[in-house]
Parts: structure tokens; C-alpha cells; sequence
């Protein structure tokens, strides 16, 4: 492959699915660490609070790895550094607002003064040895967020992070399409681009459209409003502001990420709130409804959020009122759809009028369209394609419109999470798999909840479980208590007692036969009564409960 080696792309998440966005890039003995991000539970995940990456192969090349680079600050990016510093600590490299939500993070672990922290501008280059990391500014739905074009000695690497083009961002920093454009000139090895939206036609609108649709909403609105977004949209925030200062409106941030990561974006500058605008919830009873608008997280419908609260009533401090408007600015993520429909239909039940995305035009993607996509490949026309960022049918579609860009189908590379992409200056293939997967964290457990536990809680959740205590004496072979039955998500033992005094007699019998021929293991005895239940309760009433017999011995 040359003798300047290759260079190996490793995803260690983030490829056929949304979130958990970890990239390894490897050269010689050297490894540099794109993003490092978590996803949230699915339904069939009872009790997990996160899923993080699985780093077993950083950490079996610890000493290698140089540093973690951050593209922005959203959770499906940094969500895991917490969990993933305390097995690795290398330094960390973001912009400024990247690293104050990271900070905030970190302090919730105790564990910032021990990461290195390092500051970076967009136009900065980080040199390792053989490698340089250039961040280079695009736009997206969070302020300060940047492509990556790493340079290696085989060639540039260049990774979009998160992107959309907006040629109009409500901060005035454009996205840097001259650099972009001039490594393309000089010529791109490898493309990895966001494939989340590329099932979408046209282009993403701007930014600058939602504060149009605000300050209209706004102008007519009788009462409180109270916008649902998500925390770290900071440009949304400042729209709400000023549209909220435009109509003599104070603002109120509501939920504890809303509040964190309104008060890091304006300690860095990157939120303009006139003094005196803000107040605090215990505040609101002082103004008219009409003076107020409240800020607050749960667009998704999370159900301890605190939009899900103040709609079914459970907040503590903000009741609904006749008169709100409630708007929510924000689309379903993959798999929230019913939960945010509970939301405002209940909303609805109570009275007061909801905007959403299907009735205005109050939120737009952070993610590019096909033809800003379009746009990217032209300019970087690099000599290999890898789509990242998205489920598998994503990722498929992004390889199909680079190929109809004109792209041989043998210079892209759709891969799975833990594929390795080996390419030189001449080749590229797909050279082996490392181990990869995902981590639960549930509560302060991380990684103790796996497959079985799982499908333990998943088999509990459906079917119950039955519980049966015995005693017996050893001496005499005989019960001296027992069988006593306890269920939980079975069957209400005072409702179905007939069943249960069935279940009774089927272990007492069951006991009773081992006893007498003289089989006293427990294991034994604990496996016939489980065997015996389990087919009755099955040819009974079609139910597999997990079945725990307890037996004393006396």
C-alpha cells in the first residue's frame, strides 16, 4: 500500500442508526477520536437511561489515542465523554461552546479538574505527529459547530459533522465554503458526510424563517406562550428572545437543561438577553400573562420533561392557563411521535391552543437536504465516498446520490458499525471488524444491565412473575409449610384464588412425589416444580411467568 503506509476509519457507532456518533481514525500508531455521543432507549429497553458505545478497541489501543475531537455540542456527539474520559482520559479538543456544555457535564460527574480541556476556533489546526486536524465552521442547529478535515500523510480526510447550509445564520457566521471548496481543489481522499436527511428533497430553509413565523405568532398571542424547543438550539432561543422583547414580553427558562445551557450560551457570549429580561418562575405571578412567555424543554414528550408536566398537570410551579399558546418548535426524533401526541392532545383537552410543525412553519432541520448534500460532494469531489450519520436505509440513499453524481460504485463505502475502511493513496477496501456494540447505562450501573437482564425485564414486563415458598424437613422427607404463592404482574391472587390454590396443589404433589422416592437435592426439586407450572399454567391460560420456587430446609 505505499510506503506512507495507510489510514484506517473506524465507526465505533453512529452508522445504521441516530446517535451514538464515535469515529476512530488510525494512522501507524496514532489514533484520533471523532465525537463520542449516546442514544437514548428504545421502548423494548425497560429501565436503561442511555446507551453509550462500546470502546473496548480504544481501550486495547489506549496508548495510541491522541485526543477525542469534538464536531458540536449535542448529545448524540459528546452525551458518552463522561463515561468514556473515566476509561480514557485524553485530552479534548471542541469549540467554546462545545466544551462549556461538556464542562457542565463534566462537573455533574465530579470529574472536571481532571479532564484536559482544549479550546479550539473554527480555522484552528491541531498537530499530532503524523496527523493535523483542522476545524473548519458550518452551520447547524447549534452555534459553533464544525466540519473536521483530517490531514494525514496518505491524503485529507474530511468529515462534515452535523451540517446544513444557511447562507442567512441567525449568529451571521457562515458556513466556510472557500476552505471547503480549496482541499477539494487540491484534492479530498475521503468523504464522510451526514446522511440524516438525505431522503429529503430541495434545501433546508434558513434559521432566519422561524423568526419570521415567531414574531408573527407573537404579535396576536393573548396570553402566555410558552415555546417548547430543544436546549441546545441557542439561535431558537434568541429568536424566542427577541420576538419576546419585541412584544414586552419577560422570559422564563423551564427544565434543567433549558436552564444550564441558556446560562453556559450566555456566559460565553453566544445568547443576547437585555438585562432585566430574564426572570425566574417564582417571578411570573408579578407580570400579566400577556408579559410572559416561557421557555422550556420536552419537545420530544418525554414524559418527565417539563412540557409533559405542565400539560398533565404534575409541575409544580406553572399550571396551564386559559389563554396560553403553547408552540412547539421541534420535530419528532425517529420513535417520539406517540409521545409527543399525548402531549398535545392533552394540551388540547385542556383548552388552550397548540402550533406544531404540521400547522406552521416553527422549526426547520439542522441536517441537510439532497441538494446542499449535492453541493458538498461537488465541491469536495473527493476520490472515496463513506456516508455516515444515519440509519442503513440513510446511508444506502447517500451512496446512491453520490453514484448519480457520477461516482464509481466501487469508490463507495457503506459500512457497519465496526467495519474497518484501510485506504492508501491508490486503494481502498474494507479490511477487517472490530468489536463494537452498545453499552446501558442505568442509574450509576454502566454496562452491568446486559442482553440477559434485558430480556429478563422484558419477559417480567409481559408475562409476571410467580413465586413459590416451601419448607421442608430433611429428616422426615415431609412439607412442614407451605407452598405459599406470591405473584407480581401475574395474576391477582385474591381474583384468580382457584388458579392459585391449583398452583398449590400442583407443587405440593409435585414435592410430595420427589420426597417419597427420596430425591432431596434442591436444585432438583426447584426444577421439577418450575417444569410441572410451567406447562399447567401454559396449557391454562397461555402464560409463561417466570417461575422463582424458594425451598427452606429445617
Amino acid at each position: 500500500m505505499g510506503n506512507e503506509g495507510s489510514v484506517r476509519v473506524i465507526p465505533l457507532g453512529g452508522l445504521g442508526e441516530i446517535g451514538k456518533n464515535i469515529t476512530a481514525i488510525e494512522y501507524k500508531d496514532e489514533i484520533i477520536v471523532i465525537d463520542c455521543g449516546v442514544s437514548f432507549p428504545e421502548e423494548e429497553m425497560y429501565g436503561v437511561d442511555l446507551v453509550i458505545p462500546d470502546i473496548s478497541y480504544l481501550l486495547d489501543n489506549k496508548d495510541k489515542v491522541k485526543g477525542i475531537f469534538i464536531t458540536h455540542g449535542h448529545e448524540d456527539h459528546i452525551g458518552s465523554l463522561p463515561y468514556v474520559l473515566k476509561q480514557l482520559n485524553v485530552p479534548l479538543y471542541g469549540t467554546r461552546l462545545s466544551l462549556g456544555i461538556v464542562e457542565n457535564k463534566l462537573k455533574e460527574h465530579n470529574m472536571l479538574s481532571d479532564c484536559k480541556l482544549n479550546g479550539v476556533e473554527a480555522g484552528d489546526v491541531i498537530e499530532i505527529e503524523n496527523l493535523k486536524i483542522e476545524f473548519i465552521r458550518n452551520t447547524h442547529s447549534i452555534s459553533d459547530s464544525c466540519c473536521l478535515a483530517i490531514h494525514t500523510p496518505v491524503g485529507v480526510l474530511f468529515h462534515t459533522g452535523d451540517f446544513k447550509i444557511d447562507y442567512t445564520p441567525i449568529d451571521g457566521l457562515v458556513m466556510d465554503l472557500e476552505r471547503i471548496s480549496s482541499l477539494g481543489k487540491q484534492g479530498v481522499l475521503l468523504l464522510m458526510a451526514d446522511s440524516t436527511n438525505v431522503e429529503r428533497p430541495g434545501h433546508t430553509i434558513s434559521e432566519k424563517a422561524i423568526g419570521e413565523t415567531l414574531t408573527r405568532i407573537f404579535s396576536t398571542a393573548p396570553g402566555r406562550v410558552i415555546v417548547a424547543t430543544f436546549a441546545s438550539n441557542i439561535a431558537r432561543m434568541q429568536q424566542i428572545v427577541n420576538s419576546s422583547v419585541k412584544y414586552g414580553r419577560k422570559v422564563v427558562f423551564s427544565g434543567r437543561s433549558m436552564e444550564n445551557i441558556s446560562q453556559v450560551a450566555m456566559d460565553l457570549g453566544y445568547l443576547h438577553i437585555p438585562e432585566g429580561q430574564i426572570i425566574s418562575v417564582d417571578e411570573m405571578g408579578n407580570y400579566n400573562n400577556e408579559q410572559i412567555t416561557i421557555i422550556t424543554t420536552g419537545s420530544q414528550g418525554e414524559p418527565m420533561s417539563a412540557l409533559s408536566r405542565i400539560a398533565f398537570s404534575t409541575h409544580r410551579k406553572i399550571k396551564v392557563e386559559p389563554k396560553d399558546l403553547f408552540i412547539i418548535s421541534a420535530s419528532p426524533i425517529p420513535g417520539n411521535g406517540k409521545m409527543i401526541s399525548r402531549v398535545i392532545n392533552q394540551l388540547f383537552k385542556k383548552g388552550v391552543d397548540v402550533i406544531y410543525e404540521a400547522l406552521e412553519e416553527v422549526h426547520v432541520s439542522g441536517h441537510a437536504y439532497q441538494e446542499e448534500l449535492k453541493l458538498i460532494h461537488t465541491l469536495v469531489h473527493p476520490k472515496y465516498f463513506m456516508p455516515v450519520h444515519g440509519e442503513y436505509r440513510h446511508l444506502k440513499h447517500h451512496a446512491d446520490l453520490a453514484h448519480k453524481l457520477g461516482m464509481d460504485e466501487d469508490k463507495i463505502f457503506t459500512l457497519d458499525t465496526g467495519d474497518v475502511l484501510e485506504i492508501s493513496s491508490s486503494e481502498a477496501r474494507i479490511s477487517e471488524r472490530v468489536r463494537t456494540g452498545a453499552v446501558f447505562v442505568d442509574g450509576l450501573g454502566v454496562g452491568d444491565v446486559g442482553n440477559i437482564v434485558l430480556r429478563d425485564r422484558r419477559h417480567l414486563a409481559q408475562d409476571g412473575m410467580l413465586t413459590i415458598v416451601v419448607t421442608i424437613e430433611k429428616e422426615s422427607h415431609s412439607i412442614i409449610a407451605g407452598p405459599d404463592i406470591i405473584t407480581r404482574g401475574f395474576v391477582y391472587a385474591k381474583e384468580s384464588q382457584a388458579l392459585i390454590n391449583e398452583i398449590k396443589e400442583i407443587t405440593k404433589k409435585e414435592l410430595e412425589d420427589c420426597l417419597e422416592n427420596k430425591i432431596l437435592e434442591i436444585y432438583v426439586l426447584k426444577a421439577s416444580i418450575k417444569k410441572s407450572l410451567e406447562k399447567f399454567l401454559y396449557e391454562k391460560i397461555k402464560r409463561t411467568p417466570s417461575i422463582l420456587p424458594i425451598i427452606m430446609e429445617i
